[in-house]
């Protein structure tokens, strides 16, 4: 499943980035393949918010479409 079809409050596990330029810039904001996220908000036609440790990112929709994730 892509993180683009997760649910407000669903937690998970990110499996897989598709782009290497896309994974170098999710390592530096703490998102990498193994670890597990919390989707604390999601906007109607906008980002999905994610919660990882003490800080939240917001994620563009093209560009979730690009993360492979497990529940």
């Amino acid at each position: 499943m892509t993180l683009n079809k997760i649910n407000k409050g669903q937690e998970f596990k990110i499996e897989n980035i598709m782009e290497k330029s896309i994974r170098e810039q999710a390592i530096r904001l703490g998102l990498f393949e193994g670890s597990i996220v919390k989707c604390s908000q999601k906007l109607p036609c906008g980002p999905i918010i994610l919660k990882t440790g003490m800080q939240e990112i917001a994620i563009g929709r093209r560009l979730a479409k690009k993360i492979i994730v497990s529940i």
